[in-house]
């Protein structure tokens, strides 16, 4: 095995399977919220030109896309509920199948991540527990301080279950290759996960098992329209965005894990954070199918990553908003553009698709 970083010639950059989707390599293009969706967060011909700029990822994961108005955080984010969000969203498809990519959509739902002002009728969000964040949210407004949510009663669960699986249908007619469940990053199923968060006292609370009951459920209704291997989950064990904690994510998140084994996903992708003592590879033992990380990967630990068996495939988030032609840069160990980091959520098409492509020509069609 050759473990040479500046090599081009990586089981990074080598065709692979996720699950049952043939992809052109194992690099993929982590979910990445922009703020640039359209009146009623419908996608747009904009979204389209981003998206298949970076189809040369062996995957694309959509940028998180709520399943209800009541999943709604942030303004200008995409929805998956509404025929106009549909027909966005196939525009977005096809394009991205023009260039030969393959893409799944996030289905996401913020949870307390919320504000009265992003709300149907200037409802308070729903959370497991009534638990307060620190900190601010983005609003159309400006920076506004959290607000105390609102506990979900028990008898809400299913209409929530059901969401999702509306949202999976759609996603399907929209044209998605599979769909990612987001259970990460502080959301409303993290919420549920980690017991900083979540302190019912009912079946969906307490014991890591209960804890974990909203996305079993979530996941056995998504796997009712698509087969497992076109379905990943994505976890944070560690992540503290939005206000999160457990008091043993390492023993939470094995357990967890394991549940997930049942379902014969295509993938777990996993946020890790290798400043902490979580041990990330034990996840990637005790899972069944694919292991994909995320985290401040680039060249070099990518290559590692893959070439000494630690992971299947790599996630890359900000590289892939500066360098729309991200594989490439890696293959030929090119310079990469530098993130405008200003312009992340600006809204607009500057810091979004004008970011340029190498000239020179790939070595590997010489």
């Amino acid at each position: 095995m050759n473990l040479n970083p500046t090599t081009n010639h990586s089981r990074l950059f080598s065709p692979a399977v996720l699950g049952t989707v043939s992809l052109k390599n194992r690099i993929v293009m982590a979910p990445l919220t922009r703020s640039r969706a359209a009146d009623g967060n419908v996608p747009h011909e904009l979204n389209a030109r981003y998206y298949a700029q970076r189809a040369s990822a062996g995957l694309i994961i959509s940028e998180a896309t709520q399943i209800s108005p009541q999943g709604q955080g942030y303004p200008k984010t995409p929805g998956i509920y509404s025929h106009a969000q549909i027909s966005g969203w196939r525009s977005v498809t096809n394009a991205v199948h023009d260039q030969g990519g393959k893409i799944f959509l996030q289905l996401w739902h913020v949870g307390r991540v919320s504000h009265p002002s992003t709300q149907e009728n200037g409802n308070l969000p729903v959370a497991p527990s009534a638990i307060k964040p620190v900190g601010e949210i983005y609003t159309e407004q400006g920076m506004q301080p959290f607000v105390t949510p609102r506990a979900l009663e028990i008898s809400e669960l299913p209409e929530l279950i059901a969401d999702f699986r509306q949202a999976a249908v759609n996603a399907k007619e929209a044209g998605f290759d599979g769909v990612e469940i987001h259970a990460a990053n502080g959301y409303l199923i993290d919420q549920f996960l980690r017991d900083g968060t979540n302190q019912r006292d009912d079946a969906y609370g307490g014991s890591v098992e209960n804890r974990a009951r909203l996305l079993r459920e979530v996941t056995e209704a998504v796997l009712t329209v698509w087969e497992p291997g076109r379905v990943g989950v994505r976890l944070s064990p560690v992540n503290p965005f939005n206000d999160m904690a457990d008091s043993n994510p390492q023993v939470t998140f094995e357990a967890i894990t394991e549940q997930l084994n049942a379902y014969g996903l295509a993938y777990l992708h996993v946020v890790e954070d290798r400043e902490t003592n979580f041990d990330f590879q034990k996840l990637r033992h005790i899972f069944n199918g694919a292991y994909m990380a995320n985290g401040g990967y680039e060249r070099n630990s990518a290559i590692i990553a893959i070439d000494t068996d630690r992971a299947d495939f790599i996630a890359f988030g900000k590289l892939f908003i500066a360098n729309p032609d991200l594989p490439k840069r890696l293959r030929l160990g090119a310079e990469f553009n530098v993130p405008r980091e200003a312009s992340f959520y600006a809204g607009g098409p500057d810091g979004y698709d004008d970011y340029p492509s190498l000239d020179m020509p790939d070595a590997d069609t010489n």
